[in-house]
């Protein structure tokens, strides 16, 4: 079944001292747009998520907010700036022989200086990270994709309702469309007969006048070809593929064709039914932009 542009998702997991969260927001869009967030410490897995999400989605306008915190310290060593160190070392010397200070230099009053320590991250093994990550991201995209399948199958109901709609009205206008012929002929008949009265004419001519008239009218082909484009509507909307193109396509065609009907119908009552028809595509065409 056809799914939605529209979705959101998101994931929280615990993995040592690491809790990764994961958020992905989905909109219509044209093509295929990814915005992944990800402190720029992480930023090497950026590619990687980008690869893992489109296996997923084919189109949209995605957003990826990834967060990895850790809550011990695990992750951190200490390094001694050990040339910063010394400088303070011979200060504090140069400090107690020129104003013949008590010599107490030790390590607790060097330590105060704390700008000589480095405080950075281990390493990260990032096969480790990246599948932890990964878990991470399956679940939103999970709870993402049913949430716009969920939407899909509201789309596709709609749109086999209005399609069924359509299909109605163009039986209508073609149980019109012969109707429309006779009375053309009745009426150029009757005009006949009142401009020449009694005197006889060419019934001859005015069947040709007839047939030229529904030659130029007929709708037949337009009507065959509406009617089959809307038996592809429903197996496209059947479709577990991503289709929004094909329908968007799909449903030009179809305002082509009811076009052609309300230029060639010459006939008020087929041309409301082609209004009331071109209103239900554009309505249509409206919920297809939002289909992957």
């Amino acid at each position: 079944m056809i799914k939605s542009m529209t979705g959101y998702g998101r994931s929280e997991i615990q993995k040592g001292d690491k809790e990764i969260i994961v958020e992905i927001k989905s909109v219509n869009h044209r093509y295929t747009d990814f915005s992944i967030r990800i402190s720029k410490y992480y930023s090497f897995l950026e590619e990687r998520v980008r690869e893992y999400i489109q296996r997923f989605i084919s189109r949209g306008k995605v957003d990826v907010y990834i967060s990895i915190d850790s809550h011990g310290d695990e992750d951190k060593v200490v390094y001694l700036n050990e040339g910063l160190a010394a400088s303070y070392i011979s200060a504090l010397r140069d400090l107690q022989q020129k104003y013949h200070l008590q010599d107490d230099i030790s390590v607790s009053s060097v330590a105060h200086f704390s700008d000589i320590f480095v405080i950075e991250r281990k390493e990260e093994d990032q096969e480790e990270l990246w599948n932890n990550v990964e878990e991470a991201l399956y679940e939103a995209l999970q709870d993402l994709i049913s949430m716009r399948a969920r939407e899909g199958l509201r789309l596709a109901e709609d749109l086999i309702q209005r399609g069924k709609y359509i299909y109605s009205v163009i039986e209508e206008i073609e149980q019109r469309s012969p109707q429309v012929v006779v009375e053309y002929r009745d009426k150029i008949e009757a005009r006949i007969r009142e401009l020449l009265s009694n005197v006889p004419f060419d019934e001859n001519r005015l069947l040709t006048e007839v047939a030229i008239f529904a030659d130029r009218v007929s709708i037949t082909e337009e009507i065959i070809r509406l009617k089959s484009h809307l038996v592809e509507l429903q197996d496209i909307i059947n479709s577990d593929q991503p289709v929004g193109r094909k329908l968007d396509f799909l449903i030009q065609e179809m305002n082509r064709e009811i076009n052609t009907i309300g230029s060639k119908a010459n006939d008020l009552i087929i041309s409301k039914k082609v209004v009331s028809v071109k209103a239900e595509l554009e309505k249509m065409r409206e919920q297809v932009q939002n289909i992957e």
